[in-house]
């Protein structure tokens, strides 16, 4: 999307300050990745926290890549449940294969499915399982069963978690997917974007008052497209129960 180059600043720097307020909830590590719109990505994550990661250079290279071809930024602050925050594979957001993703949760099953389906593994975190089983699923290939496909792939998931995910071969799509783990949505009407936080409160922090309760309603996968955000605004182009009962 076209923007005057002070609203692409007024972004980062909205970034920025939402990742710092997200530290108090982890400050082992810290990360971030910029998707674009023909699939190509930034990833930078360091052992260490937001607020320091904030001051180094890669980090402001990274975020000067954002601008016209830009359809995602994904930050993350780290509280390990699981796997060494000085293994840097460990750190979120994670890459596995064609996906890029954070997780907020827990997953209990992981080594058990990764010895199972003999996936391939670049850390010890328990959130690798998820990322590894959606890059198992083409968004292209699946173009209009995809979310069916990945509820059905969550099924092997023994856990709780909030997902946000993207799929380079599908650059604009971002999948979130949220089982009792808080997550919530701010759509930013003069920027025509959307905004995720792990609490309310952060996004008030951000936008003030124009900020309402939006937390998205749990045991639900989404699915948002970023081209589409102008005519959808806050509303996902598809939506699924993860429960199939619940159809």
């Amino acid at each position: 999307m076209e923007r005057p180059e002070e609203e692409w600043q007024a972004i980062r720097h909205c970034f920025t300050q939402t990742l710092l307020a997200n530290e108090e909830r982890g400050r082992e590590a810290a990360g971030v990745a910029v998707i674009q719109r023909d699939g190509t990505f930034h990833l930078y994550k360091e052992p260490m926290p937001a607020s320091e990661l904030i001051k180094t250079e890669p980090y402001h290279r990274v975020l000067d890549s954002v601008g016209p071809e830009t359809t995602c930024l994904l930050g993350h602050t780290r509280m390990p449940t699981k796997g060494s925050r000085w293994n840097n594979a460990n750190n979120h957001p994670l890459l596995a294969g064609h996906v890029l993703g954070i997780h907020n949760g827990h997953i209990y099953n992981d080594d058990a499915l990764f010895a199972q389906l003999g996936l391939p593994r670049a850390g010890e975190v328990d959130s690798e399982i998820v990322f590894r089983l959606l890059d198992t699923l083409s968004p292209v290939a699946l173009d209009g069963t995809y979310l069916a496909a990945v509820r059905q792939r969550l099924t092997l998931l023994q856990g709780y978690f909030a997902i946000l995910a993207v799929d380079v071969r599908r650059p604009e799509r971002l999948l979130v997917l949220k089982k009792e783990r808080p997550l919530c949505l701010h759509y930013h009407e003069p920027w025509q974007a959307l905004c995720f936080s792990s609490r309310y409160i952060f996004l008030r922090k951000a936008f003030g008052r124009s900020v309402i309760t939006e937390a998205l309603d749990s045991g639900w996968a989404y699915l948002f497209d970023a081209h589409r955000l102008p005519q959808q605004g806050r509303e996902p182009v598809e939506r699924l129960p993860l429960n199939e009962t619940a159809d």
